[in-house]
């Protein structure tokens, strides 16, 4: 038999931190962590739309260190929690570095603003990129709110936005997609 997913505990509005602590589904730190799951979502649409199998393989370890920032963000940081949790790593930045530098080699300089879009995968990427900034923001909020965020969680949301407006490139790139100019209206 096939546990139930549904709990009820939620039914008022309440959920609880890991660590044990309750706290409105509106609080910030749930803001956040679910924003970080809805990037994940968008990462998954993204590989799914992706031809490349080195990208797919790229966006699984990403799929999988977001939900080490999601766990991290879920923690209550009075409280420690009695699972082991996943942490990030200043290499897990590295390697987003690493994978634009391999990107940007084999794009053209860019001359111009581009806009999001020429096919679903440039298109989602742009959307993925625009959930992480969200996220960030999030995060940033809850920092200046003196809520406790790993300050690696906030650099890999930082370098992440950015290693997705690359992908975006680099997909047109390889699908011989032309880049879409911002022309301002003067």
């Amino acid at each position: 038999m096939a546990i139930k997913i549904y709990t009820k505990t939620g039914d008022l509005g309440k959920t609880s931190l890991i660590g044990g602590t309750k706290v409105p589904k509106s609080h910030i730190r749930i803001d956040t962590y679910g924003t970080v799951d809805e990037l994940n979502s968008w990462i998954g649409v993204v590989s799914d739309y992706t031809p490349d199998e080195h990208i797919k393989v790229v966006l699984k370890e990403i799929q999988d260190r977001l939900f080490t920032v999601g766990s991290s963000l879920a923690c209550d940081p009075e409280k420690e929690p009695l699972m082991k949790i996943p942490d990030l790593k200043e290499s897990d930045i590295e390697f987003l570095e690493k994978e634009m530098d391999a990107m940007n080699e084999e794009l053209p300089a860019m001359k111009f603003f581009v806009l999001p879009g020429g096919h679903l995968a440039i298109s989602q990427s742009h959307v993925a990129r625009c959930v992480c900034r969200r996220a960030e923001r999030c995060c940033v909020n809850m920092q200046e709110q003196d809520i406790f965020v790993e300050p690696l969680v906030i650099k890999y949301l930082n370098r992440l936005s950015d290693y997705l407006f690359v992908l975006s490139r680099y997909l047109g790139h390889q699908m011989g997609v032309a880049e879409i100019p911002w022309k301002p209206r003067v």
